[in-house]
């Protein structure tokens, strides 16, 4: 594979505005009136200083989160871009990579990582450890410990664990990255195994990611899915928190309203405040992803939204929208995969530089 160079010049406020379309007044010009924005820890260049440097995190976690920090083409902003594929686990191999064959191959992950500018890369134990001595000092790992893993008939969505901490020290990580299905019958069981892997992760060193993703069918209700419902999402967020992520994964919500949702026809379901609904988040998609970014302790956990599937020829025009949202609403960054790493390596790099580029844009 012939890598191709990054663009030498980044989107524009205007060029932003066209890839947002009939979007970009209502995004671009949107102004909070539920959680000021004076109230959050907004990413910036002192954040491990501002933020973290007061908490119980030992020196050897904060160099690890400056690292990821200082890397890429976001280096010094407190905001961050991270390729992951895991995906060769949890949506199998073969239609994960028939786009792209390319992508089998773990250097090629890795270097699309690099040359797409981004601060980090996230992947599984296998792939990473594979290529570790060749390029672990030149970008930062973050290795996924655990996957659902879609081989047992029928099929079953809960996530083990796949490698060890002490491995992905070994491998010179500077991170180490799980997914919780909070809100499934295991997600008893995964927090608690999630919260020791955390903990012995920072004893080591290295800093946490969490995947605090939503997973019940009975979440599904009258149609919509509330796995991406901002109540909800923000819980898990909350609870992601709580046992020590020190950035936060989540999907971008879609709607709001699941606590309500779910506590419908005389079944009871959670706690909730209807002031979660009328002051602290609008119909707005900003709004309701700052109230995902403020159950992350106000921002001092960063808030990092997926890039969500591939869906071809509109992948750039959403990457972009994504980046948008979470950057008004608070966040640190985005994580996109598929919509990079399922495409030619020039256009997978084009993209990851969009998504920068947001967040380089002053405004």
């Amino acid at each position: 594979m012939v890598l191709a160079e990054a663009p030498a010049r980044g989107l524009s406020l205007s060029g932003i505005a066209d890839l947002l379309g009939e979007d970009a007044n209502a995004l671009l010009s949107h102004q909070c009136q539920t959680i000021p924005r004076d109230s959050l820890h907004l990413p910036g260049p002192d954040f491990v200083d501002r933020v973290w440097a007061g908490s119980d995190r030992t020196p050897q976690v904060l160099r690890n989160l400056q690292a990821i920090a200082g890397h890429g083409r976001l280096a010094g902003t407190g905001y961050v871009s991270i390729l992951p594929v895991d995906q060769g686990i949890e949506h199998s191999g073969g239609a994960s990579f028939a786009k792209n064959p390319a992508y089998f191959d773990p250097e090629n992950i890795v270097r699309l990582a690099m040359e797409g500018g981004c601060n980090a890369v996230a992947s599984t134990y296998g792939v990473l450890g594979s290529v570790a001595r060749k390029y672990a000092h030149r970008i930062p790992f973050i290795v996924k410990v655990n996957h659902n893993e879609l081989l047992t008939y029928p099929n079953k969505f809960d996530q083990i664990m796949f490698g060890t901490v002490k491995e992905a020290w070994n491998m010179g990580a500077a991170a180490v990255g799980a997914t919780i299905y909070f809100g499934s019958e295991e997600s008893g069981r995964q927090i608690v195994e999630v919260a020791e892997t955390f903990a012995y992760a920072h004893e080591l060193g290295m800093a946490t990611v969490l995947w605090c993703y939503l997973r019940n069918p009975s979440f599904k209700v009258n149609g919509v899915n509330h796995e991406t419902s901002a109540d909800l999402t923000g819980q898990a967020n909350h609870l992601g928190v709580t046992i020590q992520a020190d950035i936060v994964k989540q999907k971008l919500p879609e709607q709001n309203g699941g606590f309500k949702a779910l506590n419908a026809n005389g079944v009871s379901y959670g706690k909730s405040d209807d002031r979660m609904y009328t002051k602290l988040a609008s119909e707005s998609l900003i709004d309701l992803a700052r109230y995902q970014v403020a159950n992350g302790y106000m921002g001092r956990v960063g808030l990092i939204n997926s890039g969500g599937a591939s869906a071809g020829e509109s992948d750039l025009s959403e990457a972009v929208k994504t980046a948008v949202i979470n950057k008004r609403a608070g966040g640190t960054g985005l994580i996109s995969g598929r919509k990079a790493f399922q495409k030619p390596m020039a256009e997978g790099i084009a993209l990851l530089n969009a998504i920068q580029d947001v967040y380089l844009c002053e405004a």
